[in-house]
């Protein structure tokens, strides 16, 4: 089974919104892999990770994101990105916090910060797409002919 056409043309318009938004593209990069951790879709894990190590993200960054609270190597305008995509994918209490929320308005203008929320539901979307159709990671690569740079 694949997806709908008419709604995968429609989830990639939010994806080509999010590339032209204010938002930076290292914010998006690192929102799209950690709730790809969260969630467990190991396709957007390997697909995310691959895509920022490819723009230069680094190895130490990468491989502590999973556990960004504890490290030096995140920015406060990243880390409030992450706060909030986190609690905005978890909804431990039913929605995000005020504190989370407020963080987050202290370092992205409002057009940022709209952009944040989107990408964040549409990685969430993402995710819910890739864990319930088993899509196998590294699978993007191979079609597009680059098997050999897992």
């Amino acid at each position: 089974m694949t997806a709908p056409a008419e709604a995968y043309k429609h989830m990639f318009a939010l994806e080509q919104w999010q590339q032209k938004s204010a938002l930076s593209e290292t914010i998006r990069h690192l929102v799209k892999l950690r709730v790809s951790q969260i969630n467990g879709c190991a396709f957007c894990v390997d697909m995310h990770s691959h895509d920022m190590k490819a723009e230069g993200e680094t190895d130490e960054r990468l491989y502590s994101l999973v556990t960004w609270q504890e490290t030096p190597f995140f920015t406060e305008q990243e880390r409030a990105a992450l706060r909030l995509a986190e609690e905005g994918t978890r909804l431990e209490s039913g929605h995000v916090s005020d504190e989370a929320f407020e963080e987050a308005r202290k370092h992205f203008s409002e057009e940022e910060l709209g952009a944040l929320v989107v990408t964040i539901a549409t990685i969430n979307a993402w995710n819910r797409y890739g864990t319930i159709m088993r899509t196998v990671p590294g699978s993007l690569r191979k079609a597009a002919g680059h098997a050999g740079s897992a």
